[in-house]
């Protein structure tokens, strides 16, 4: 996933639109987000989620917070558009969430509903084409295409507030999961699953040879009788390293 463009209107700490050209910023390859305490570096990184998943990390989504800026300005749309590139496909995420705005007519204020609009960029003819407008559909085109849910995107790839940490103390098991989805690593999997069928039919196999082999040892200590008084049979097991050669020794 690669972000281009991050535009923040009215959202928590930002009371005018801010835009981000990460583009620009990521040239060097690597950038720094950098500021006091309630500069809004955390607000960034919710705007990201926000876009993605509409809703954001944690605690910061708990009932009665609002992702409204205080400062906004009365009529002033609260929105973040993400403009990504993810999976070899250019997008771009608006969001909205439920807010309060201006009745058209008379006075006080109506409740708007939370919108979502995805966009996809055509670079045959340069021109940006609606894909959807459903919170649902976009949420299962996006979790598709990162291959993470939101509490994953938060523990793996944002790491505010200590997250990470929380996520290096989930047990193998859990850890194990989400980084084979986030690296994909089914095809291991498979692999390895081939490998260990190998071996347990291998093993089978010399097992069974092992136990006619013993089989043989036990007749021809038979046929020996006498004979063979001083020279006891090997009393290994089947699969016990060795046995084949220690049979044929004695044998």
């Amino acid at each position: 996933m690669r972000l281009h463009r991050l535009d923040i209107t009215a959202f928590g700490p930002f009371g005018t639109t801010q835009t981000v050209d990460f583009d620009t910023l990521s040239r060097a390859g690597l950038f720094l987000l950098h500021g006091p305490t309630g500069a809004g570096k955390t607000s960034v990184l919710d705007a990201v989620c926000y876009a993605l998943y509409g809703a954001v990390p944690g605690a910061r989504q708990s009932p009665g917070t609002s992702l409204r800026s205080d400062h906004a300005p009365v009529g002033t749309y609260t929105e973040v558009v993400l403009d990504l590139t993810v999976a070899g496909r250019r997008l771009e995420i608006t969001r909205r969430p439920a807010q309060q705005r201006p009745k058209k007519r008379g006075g006080g204020f109506t409740t708007e509903k939370a919108q979502s609009w995805l966009r996809e960029y055509d670079p045959s003819n340069g021109s940006w084409k609606g894909l959807s407008r459903s919170h649902q559909e976009i949420g299962e085109e996006v979790t598709q295409l990162l291959g993470m849910s939101r509490d994953q995107f938060c523990q793996v790839v944002l790491l505010p507030q200590g997250e990470f940490a929380r996520f290096l103390r989930a047990d193998a098991e859990a850890r194990g999961k989400l980084l084979g989805r986030l690296f994909d690593t089914r095809r291991f999997a498979a692999v390895e699953e081939r490998l260990a069928e190998l071996r347990r039919a291998a093993e089978q196999q010399v097992k069974d040879g092992d136990e006619r082999l013993l089989a043989l040892a036990h007749r021809t200590a038979q046929a020996a009788g006498d004979a063979a008084a001083g020279w006891p049979a090997p009393d290994g097991r089947p699969g016990d390293p060795g046995l084949a050669g220690d049979v044929l020794a004695w044998a």
